[in-house]
């Protein structure tokens, strides 16, 4: 996500990629102000003549939001609500919908920005995506590079010694042994979780050969075509860094879920469940809170929303951290097995 301005309460972003929608639908709130560019579908003629038509027309509009809606499954977000500026030809507090995809700019203003909204769009906004590595290499050449927000950083290049005889090729040394040390290497300096090794026809399977246990979990394989930076553009639009992406996202958020098991555990700093957690909220008790998307996509659904946003904004200020945990993961599953919702406090209550 880019943001493009900002003006007191007011962001103008920019949709850069699917995860942004994701972000989007944690920080959009009934009640927020959307203004963009959008389509709706306008009536022309008289309402008695035959030549009618209905036809869409590109306007500029603001609306007051009242529903929103997010699809993980086609990564569509929709947001709706009654039309409060536009042209002079389209009534004011008539319902219409955004509907959110990649290359989209919008402004969207809030009467208050709660820390973890803002957190949230800061993290969206930033360039850092994790320490993801990206490998391609062959038997004679290999790239090493870290995944950044709006493309890649090459911090590394290798080459391997290859002799012709016979018309046949054989690697002096063992190339792929000293590729698989430079990899283990940049996992250590960059703390990565997940390195994505590519490579064109089969010289994956010779490299993990050389790969140890450990090694072998932070890896995930991927294809491309050639070796040098127009493959690792290749790889950047891959499916398995959409997997690694959501795998780093998804071991920060199991590691604030099992915090919160802890405690659990221990019996005195912690609660879970609907009702338990909006009383301890209400009572400024809340250090960590926790919530699963599939909660809150729930409460939304069924109206009962407005309870859990009152809670939210007393624990932001009172200095509380709230963490949004998706469901489709364990630790999500996890905590929506109690309830979708739980909290550390801060000291311990009778509830």
């Amino acid at each position: 996500m880019k943001i493009l301005k900002q003006v007191k309460n007011a962001f103008k972003l920019e949709i850069t990629n699917q995860d942004d929608l994701w972000y989007l639908s944690h920080i959009i709130d009934p009640g927020d102000l959307i203004k963009g560019k959008t389509f709706r579908k306008i009536k022309i003629g008289g309402e008695n003549e035959r030549s009618r038509k209905v036809v869409k027309k590109a306007i500029f509009i603001e609306i007051k939001v009242e529903k929103i809606g997010f699809s993980k499954t086609n990564g569509t977000l929709r947001v709706g609500g009654g039309i409060t500026q536009g042209p002079d030809d389209i009534s004011k507090g008539s319902f219409h919908t955004f509907t959110f995809d990649e290359g989209i700019s919008f402004t969207l203003t809030k009467e208050t920005w709660l820390r973890f909204q803002k957190d949230k769009l800061d993290e969206a906004a930033s360039d850092k995506v994790g320490n993801i590595l990206i490998l391609v290499f062959d038997r004679e050449e290999a790239l090493f590079a870290i995944l950044k927000k709006y493309g890649f950083k090459v911090i590394g290049e290798l080459k391997g010694k290859v002799t012709k005889k016979a018309d046949l090729e054989k690697v002096e040394g063992n190339f792929y042994k000293e590729i698989v040390d430079t990899l283990s290497e940049y996992i250590k300096r960059y703390k990565s979780d997940h390195a994505i090794v590519a490579s064109p026809s089969f010289w994956k399977e010779y490299l993990m050969k050389e790969v140890d246990e450990d090694l072998r979990k932070k890896i995930i394989l991927a294809s491309c075509s050639s070796v040098g930076k127009g493959a690792i553009n290749e790889v950047l639009k891959r499916d398995e860094v959409k997997q690694a992406l959501h795998e780093e996202r998804a071991a920060q958020e199991i590691k604030f879920v099992e915090s919160l098991l802890a405690e659990i555990g221990k019996g005195e700093k912690a609660t879970y469940g609907k009702k338990h957690v909006l009383v301890a909220g209400q009572t400024g008790a809340v250090k960590n809170l926790l919530v699963t998307d599939s909660f809150l996509f729930k409460e939304r659904e069924n109206e009962k929303y407005e309870e859990i946003d009152e809670m939210m904004k007393i624990v932001d200020k009172m200095k509380g951290t709230i963490h949004i945990i998706s469901s489709e993961h364990d630790g999500g599953k996890k905590l929506d097995g109690l309830g979708g919702i739980g909290a550390i406090l801060r000291y311990a209550l009778q509830l």
